[in-house]
C-alpha cells in the first residue's frame, strides 16, 4: 500500500483517479481547496484535505506533504485570469515539488499537456499564453529537481469511456479519454518505468501497462 495525495482533488481526472488508486490497495488523500467538494472527493473513497495550495509556503506544504508516499499534481487555476494561472499551475506547483523533496516524499507524478514545453509558441497575446507558459516552467522546474518524477502529457480530454488503450510514440496530438489519463496516472505511480519520463499520450492501441512498461 502506498499514501497518494492528489492536489486538485475535485478535478474531473482526479475524481476518476481516486477510486483506481483505492481498488489497487492505496491510501489516497485529495487536497481541495473548496470545503463544499469535501463529499464528492469521499464518495471516491479518498480522504478529503482542505488547504489552498496557492496560499501556502513551502514549510507549509512540506508538513502537509509529510508521510505521503506520492504525489500528483492534478490541480490548476481554469484559466481565465492570467495572474491567477501563473500563481496556481507555476508558482504553487514549483513550491509543491520543493515541499515534497524537503518532507522525504520521492515520487512525484505531474499531469501537465500534450504540448507543454519551454518552444510552446503560443503568442504572447493568445489567452492560452499564461497557461502555456506556467505549464512549461513548473515541467521543467520537476524535471531539474531530486524527485523521482514523471512528466504525463495528454492531448485533447474527452469523456469518453475508457479504452485501456494508448499511444505513447504519437506523431501528432489527437485526443484521450479523461478515464485513460486516470488508468495512465495509476500505472505511473507504480511503474518505476515510467520515472525520469516525459510521456506525451493519445488514445491508441497498445495496453496501458505495456505502453508505460
Amino acid at each position: 500500500m502506498s499514501r497518494v495525495l492528489i492536489i486538485g482533488g475535485h478535478g474531473k481526472i482526479a475524481l476518476l483517479l481516486a477510486p483506481l488508486l483505492v481498488a489497487g490497495g492505496d491510501e489516497v488523500t485529495g487536497l481541495i481547496r473548496n470545503p463544499a467538494h469535501a463529499a464528492a472527493v469521499s464518495s471516491t473513497g479518498a480522504a478529503p484535505l482542505v488547504a489552498d495550495v496557492e496560499a501556502l509556503s513551502v514549510s507549509e506544504l512540506a508538513e502537509l506533504v509529510a508521510g505521503q508516499d506520492a504525489i500528483v499534481w492534478s490541480a490548476g487555476a481554469g484559466g481565465g485570469d492570467a495572474a491567477r494561472t501563473f500563481a496556481v499551475d507555476r508558482d504553487a506547483a514549483i513550491r509543491s515539488m520543493d515541499a515534497a523533496a524537503s518532507a522525504g516524499v520521492d515520487r512525484y507524478v505531474m499531469v501537465s499537456y500534450f504540448g507543454a514545453r519551454t518552444d510552446h509558441g503560443v503568442p504572447a497575446e493568445n489567452p492560452f499564453f499564461a497557461y502555456a507558459e506556467a505549464k512549461a516552467a513548473a515541467d521543467e522546474h520537476l524535471r531539474g529537481s531530486s524527485l523521482a518524477w514523471t512528466v504525463l502529457g495528454p492531448s485533447a480530454l474527452t469523456l469518453d469511456e475508457p479504452t485501456g488503450r494508448i499511444d505513447v510514440d504519437p506523431a501528432e496530438s489527437t485526443s484521450v479519454s479523461r478515464a485513460d489519463v486516470a488508468a495512465v496516472v495509476a500505472a505511473s505511480l507504480h511503474e518505476d518505468a515510467t520515472i525520469g519520463r516525459t510521456i506525451r499520450f493519445n488514445n491508441g492501441r497498445t495496453p496501458i501497462a505495456e505502453a508505460l512498461g
